[in-house]
């Protein structure tokens, strides 16, 4: 592949995950404050005391929590990549399992916030976890065009590796095949 079309790839796909986390940094996160706040922020006003809970977005809550301010309740992601992770271990060979199209996104952002020894651990299977997505994507692509059914199913990541796969292999197969296909 030319260098020009491996930046073009790599660029498309840096702005299809910068839009995709801007969405997902501004979704709320429940904090508990760690001391009392009273700030104004355009049309977020926040007035809690040491203790409070509550939803705040989640850029807001990243920039809190570097300054001491609160701490972030992570269990719901705890929850959902230990899900995802699971679901895919038991699919099928042949089969994907649905991530949401954020979810690297979200897997990077839990680790960042996990001592190194839980991030360790959540790294061995997100490694196993990657492989088998790509074993899969990589037997789909070489097969058809991206349908709708698959692409609900895909991160925004894999949709882009399984658009660059099938356009290879595609092409390939009209090289090698070309006078009789």
């Amino acid at each position: 592949m030319p260098n020009y079309q491996r930046f073009s790839n790599e660029n498309r796909l840096t702005r299809v995950q910068d839009s995709y986390k801007l969405g997902y940094l501004a979704e709320d996160v429940k904090v508990q404050y760690k001391s009392a706040v009273n700030v104004s922020l355009d049309d977020i006003v926040i007035d809690s005391k040491e203790g409070d809970i509550s939803s705040i977005p989640k850029w807001l809550a990243q920039n809190f929590v570097e300054s001491g301010i609160v701490a972030i309740n992570d269990k719901d992601n705890a929850a959902y990549v230990s899900r995802t992770l699971n679901l895919e271990r038991i699919a099928r060979a042949h089969d994907l399992s649905g991530i949401n199209a954020d979810f690297y996104i979200r897997v990077n952002d839990y680790l960042s916030s996990l001592d190194e020894k839980d991030r360790e651990r959540i790294i061995v299977s997100l490694n196993s976890f990657v492989v088998s997505r790509i074993e899969k994507i990589v037997k789909l692509a070489a097969a058809s065009a991206l349908t709708s059914a698959i692409r609900e199913k895909l991160s925004v990541e894999e949709r882009e590796l399984y658009d660059l796969i099938h356009e290879s292999t595609s092409a390939f197969k009209k090289r090698v095949l070309r006078k009789f296909g």
